[in-house]
């Protein structure tokens, strides 16, 4: 028997097109029969918000992280170009007429192909966030976890 593959992503960046990489690379890998985790560590971590308000308790300086932080995958901005969200808009119309898959719908593919979404606790607690204010279905761990699906990994990006 033959042991199946394992493709291990670490997504740090919080930019649309960076995180749209990560998933189509983890949704393809999936599609290829490998196990896919996506570990989600500070900036990646907005992938992973909802879109609309949670209410919550927080201190100060955790609602200030949350209003700073794009709310949820759609409202993330691009690496280059981005100028003040028109080049985000202008990239999801090309994207529209050439019928690529937006981030929030790779995401929804993604959990439909049981691949692990997991978000770093460290980085959770750094920025304040609370467990509820992120999708359903994602899982918490540290980077001792990440490592140990990583070790096994053929397959090991850094995003």
């Amino acid at each position: 028997m033959t042991e199946k593959k394992r493709t291990t992503i670490v997504l740090f960046s919080g930019d649309y097109d960076k995180a749209m990489a990560a998933y189509i690379i983890a949704n393809g890998a999936a599609a290829y029969d490998h196990e896919v985790t996506i570990f989600h560590t500070f900036w990646g971590l907005n992938a992973l918000r909802k879109d609309e308000h949670v209410p919550v308790k927080k201190t100060f300086m955790e609602k200030m992280f949350g209003k700073m932080m794009p709310r949820g995958a759609d409202k993330m901005g691009l690496s280059r170009m981005n100028m003040g969200g028109i080049g985000q808009k202008m990239i999801k119309d090309i994207m529209k007429k050439h019928n690529a898959m937006p981030l929030p719908q790779l995401i929804e593919m993604a959990k439909e192909q049981d691949i692990k979404l997991v978000g770093c606790q460290m980085t959770v607690d750094l920025l304040g966030l609370k467990h509820e204010e992120l999708l359903d279905g994602v899982e918490f761990a540290g980077v001792a976890a990440y490592l140990a699906d990583a070790e096994e990994g053929n397959v090991n990006l850094f995003i």
